[in-house]
């Protein structure tokens, strides 16, 4: 079985992830999403409510997708306990771990990365605005790392688009939806006193 590892911190998530998503469903036997915090990164909602979006925005494409699934049980911010967690689950499983263009150059600094890297294959999802980093994906092989770059693009949308300036058009509405009704975002407080 071959499964595919999407972990993101989707604060919130966007119509990119959705693409995502879909892309990987089509390609492999199972897509494994979870929402971590990003060590690298700091996040305007927290861990909980970024769980509650995602599971809000992969409802409607579960419909489609019956190899779509959403394990917080493997949620951690080290990648490689998260791959640990998952080998227990899926014992004989090929793991591919999904990434964005723009986290190529942080993988070597990830927690015990050359133990994680011996241990999957890595998908590199490119990213409109970004060009894929040739030399850092040339020192990862060289290192013996399986690293493909995968044969689409996410759209131009990103989640602090909205988080900076509520750009609703990066968003699914159901995940619009929970945003209005929690209230997550500070814009929405500044943008409420404006008449």
């Amino acid at each position: 079985m071959n499964i595919a590892l999407f972990g993101t911190s989707a604060d919130p998530p966007t119509l990119g992830h959705q693409a995502i998503l879909e892309w990987l469903c089509q390609h492999f036997d199972l897509c494994v999403v979870w929402v971590s915090n990003n060590p690298f990164k700091s996040h305007q909602a927290d861990l909980g409510q970024r769980l509650h979006m995602m599971q809000v925005a992969i409802a409607s494409l579960q419909t489609q997708y019956e190899n779509l699934e959403l394990h917080p049980e493997i949620s951690n911010p080290h990648t490689l306990i998260t791959l640990e967690q998952a080998k227990a689950i899926w014992p004989n499983a090929k793991f591919t771990l999904v990434v964005g263009v723009d986290l190529i150059a942080q993988l070597p600094s990830w927690y015990r990365a050359d133990r994680l890297l011996q241990q999957i294959s890595i998908l590199v999802v490119p990213r409109a605005g970004y060009a894929i980093p040739r030399q850092e994906i040339d020192r990862l092989k060289a290192r013996g790392v399986e690293i493909t770059i995968a044969e689409f693009s996410v759209p131009m949308v990103s989640s602090s688009a909205y988080r900076n300036n509520g750009d609703r058009s990066s968003l699914t509405p159901s995940v619009a939806a929970y945003i209005d009704r929690e209230h997550l975002y500070q814009w929405q407080e500044t943008n409420k006193n404006i008449p």
